[in-house]
């Protein structure tokens, strides 16, 4: 079997780049693992009528071609929800962003003053260069609201100390938020007049969300690249690619649902799968370096237990962050705050409880019932459920979440990234796990949007690495790029861009 462009995976990036291709009489074919299920980790589970997301997604971006591909894939389908999101500290919840004189009362005069005395610290007297999250964030807020509100739940998301973690990340969530910026903003809540440029993320009010979640999105987007010709094979799972350089084609290799070993022939590959995976399996085999750059990189799992409880309305945020090391749940869902098209009884609520684990450590190897029985426990202790409440239940386990920002991360895809693209320049490694950034559903479909611009141009007009948190397009030093809708076909063009980009705030998925 032939086609022009192979793409493996059908998440967002995947099956934006997928539907670009098809858009413009590409023969495109994408190769999924999951049998059921489109959108990667923004896909949609349902059990029992109940929908539900795999790690919350909200739909907002500063990228106008990212939300006129959205507008277009689901003309009627996107509602516009409130932004509500809290915190879970020593027993008291917290809105977030900061209410100020909320945060004054719950914390108490005495707390609340050492948390301004620390920030006032760590304004005159900052760590110079700081090399981890800790020292970058503690610089942003000072140590105790570092304490307070940030050290439990990363620790809880990775798995490490903070101290281990890189500041990369830190910069790269949290960027344009400070201690500053979130008192003026309970002072003075930003507004959104049209102009993105200037948003901080974590901060906006409301966003846009598809009606029975986001799997919604990408199950109509491959719809509509079926429709235009373009091969979704769900259930084919890739295990390797072999590269003729004299032809300067693929061979990929793949396992069907079947189990059958089948081969796909393609002039281009477009990658989301993880780095780690795709280099152990491309033939002939990279050097030595990229082969111990790629082993070193980890990845951090994590699984969500579905509970479908008695509604007595006790929470109506998006979710919770839980800043408590008495449970072991970083993070609380509640899906009609999403969406009521996502629960079908009225006198029932839908809530996913997040662990953050490794793949194969205690709490992803658990049963399922024991891990419904410890979300149920964890539920009411927070305060979320009475007992009896909780009527059923069920688990999603989701390898590789997050791409881990260690001390050594960046080195290791930067020997990847060099060696991939002086060897294979038909090989094209886009969204988070692809480019093991921890990035944003915008992020990743800028990447391939960039990318099958690369493909119809035959030329590397973008470098997709250019692409910002933001899912901005900033070429290094002078000429960027700037989105524009023509028509119902997305497409780019030239303009100056000046200055270092701006990166998104909070965690998504």
């Amino acid at each position: 079997m032939k086609t022009k462009v192979a793409i493996i995976g059908a998440g967002p990036a995947g099956l934006t780049a997928a539907y670009m291709l098809a858009k413009n009489d590409v023969d495109v074919t994408v190769l999924e693992a999951d049998p059921v299920y489109v959108g990667g980790i923004s896909r949609t589970a349902t059990y029992k009528g109940f929908h539900f997301d795999i790690g919350g997604h909200r739909f907002f971006s500063k990228s106008k071609a990212v939300e006129d591909f959205w507008t277009e894939i689901l003309p009627n389908d996107m509602l516009l929800r409130p932004r509500s999101s809290r915190i879970y500290y020593n027993g008291k919840f917290f809105s977030y962003p900061l209410r100020a004189f909320e945060a004054l009362f719950k914390l108490g005069v005495v707390r609340s003053t050492l948390c301004v005395l620390s920030y006032l610290k760590a304004k005159l007297f900052p760590v110079r260069d700081p090399k981890n999250f800790e020292d970058w964030v503690s610089n942003q807020f000072g140590k105790r609201l570092f304490n307070t509100f940030f050290k439990t739940y990363t620790e809880k998301v990775w798995g490490m100390s903070c101290k281990e973690i890189s500041a990369d990340w830190a910069a790269q969530r949290i960027k344009g938020l400070s201690l500053g910026s979130a008192i003026k903003n309970a002072i003075i809540p930003q507004r959104y007049n049209g102009d993105r440029t200037h948003v901080i993320k974590t901060l906006i009010n409301s966003f846009r969300y598809p009606r029975k979640g986001p799997g919604m999105m990408w199950e109509v987007c491959a719809e509509k690249t079926r429709a235009m010709g373009g091969n979704i094979e769900m259930g084919c799972k890739v295990v390797g690619l072999e590269y003729d350089a004299a032809t300067e084609t693929w061979t990929v290799l793949l396992k069907d649902r079947q189990g059958d070993l089948r081969t796909l022939q393609a002039e281009h590959v477009i990658s989301s799968a993880p780095m780690r995976e795709l280099v152990r399996g491309i033939r002939p085999e990279v050097s030595e370096e990229a082969k111990h750059a790629a082993d070193s990189l980890k990845y951090r799992d994590f699984l969500t237990v579905m509970l479908i409880v008695k509604n007595r309305d006790a929470f109506n945020d998006n979710w919770i962050y839980i800043h408590d090391p008495r449970v072991k749940v970083g993070r609380v869902q509640n899906f009609r705050s999403w969406s009521p098209e996502m629960v079908p009884d009225a006198d029932k609520a839908c809530y996913g409880l997040e662990y953050f684990c490794f793949e194969h450590d205690g709490v992803w190897d658990a049963k399922d019932e024991d891990l419904i029985a410890l979300a149920t426990r964890e539920l009411i202790q927070i305060g979320l459920a009475k007992l009896g409440d909780v009527l059923d239940g069920t688990v999603v386990r989701q390898k590789k979440a997050y791409p881990v920002y260690d001390d050594d991360y960046a080195t290791h895809v930067a020997t990847i990234r060099r060696e991939l693209e002086t060897r294979y320049p038909n090989l094209h490694l886009v969204g988070r796990n692809g480019m093991h950034k921890y990035n944003n559903q915008d992020h990743a479909m800028m990447t391939a949007m960039l990318c099958v611009e690369n493909i119809l141009a035959d030329s590397k007009l973008y470098d997709l690495w250019e692409v910002n948190q933001d899912a901005e397009y900033h070429e290094a030093g002078s000429a960027g790029e700037e989105q524009e809708n023509t028509g119902s076909a997305l497409r780019l063009v030239p303009r100056r861009v000046t200055g270092a980009p701006e990166l998104a705030a909070e965690a998504e998925g």
